[in-house]
This record gives structure tokens, sequence and C-alpha cells, in this order.
């Protein structure tokens, strides 16, 4: 893992617009204990070095109509970098596709999918998912209850013991 420099004042900016991500600067120097000025700056360079990717909402799925989640494990036919990237392409395109990870075991890739219904599933399968050359199998699974998801990532990993926090300039 690469040596990544974040002070404890970093991980609470980044906790807290985890938390909430509409958070004024002067919310967020209030919280992390800061100034605005420095604040700001400490969130711009966190921005910039990639630590904060994005912005967004949060939609309610169900709210939005869409109350069926899959998880669809994918098979690649016929190994091969172009197949897998072909694949790779073609789950980035549909809007279904939530999330996807190439993983290991039985399948290649993991994809969660989110669709209105049972039927709208059927459709984007036949239609599309089962249509792509590169697919050799497909096995669905649908989800029953959502217990997590959303979920702010870990940070703890990060916290260096002893650090003391970099002044701001």
């Amino acid at each position: 893992m690469p040596y990544i420099d974040l002070d404890g004042i970093d991980l609470r900016i980044l906790s807290a617009l985890q938390a909430d991500g509409r958070l004024t600067n002067q919310e967020l120097a209030d919280q992390v204990g800061l100034s605005p000025s420095p604040c700001l700056r400490r969130v711009r360079r966190l921005e910039r070095d990639g630590f904060i990717r994005t912005y967004r909402a949060v939609l309610d799925r169900e709210s939005v109509g869409l109350g069926l989640t899959v998880f669809v494990e994918i098979k690649v036919e016929k190994h091969s970098r172009d197949n897998a990237q072909a694949l790779q392409a073609a789950l980035q395109a549909m809007p279904e596709v939530v999330a996807c990870h190439m993983v290991s075991g039985t399948a290649d890739f993991m994809a969660e999918i989110v669709v209105p219904n049972l039927k709208a599933y059927e459709r984007l399968l036949t239609e599309t998912l089962l249509t792509l050359p590169m697919i050799g199998d497909i096995r669905s699974n649908f989800a029953l209850t959502r217990v997590k998801s959303d979920a702010a990532l870990p940070l703890t990993h990060l916290k260096r013991e002893g650090a003391k926090p970099e002044p701001d300039c």
C-alpha cells in the first residue's frame, strides 16, 4: 500500500464530508477545529490529490422506483483480455449497473444492478446481457433486504500513532 500522508485534521475533514457532503465550509471548519481559510485549503488539496473524487446526492432507490436489486455473477466466454475489456466497457455503459467488480472465484465479474421490478430485469437480461457475445454464463442473485448500502469508507487504518497535526499555513 502506498504511503498516504493524511493527518488527524484531514481524516476529520474526510469523515465529516462523507457523513454530509453539503456542509458549508464554515460548518466543516467548526467541526474539525480550524478557521475557514485553512479548512478550505485542506479540502481543495484533498480534492486535487484525489482523496475526494466528487460530491453527489445519494437517492433512495425505492423512492425513485428502483425496487429490485440484483447481484449478477458473470463469466467471460473464451477468456481473453479483449473479451474482458469489451465486457467491462459494456457494463460501464449500462445505467442499471450501479457497481461492478472484477472478482476471483467462479465468476469473473460481479455486477450490482438496480431495476424497477422483475419484469424489467428479465428485459435487461434477455435483450441486453444475454446478447453480449463475450458472456459465457450469468447467475442472478436477488436482494431480499438491503442491510447496508452507501456507507462511508472506514478511515481508522489511516490513523498514525503519535502523529502531530501539520501546521496550517
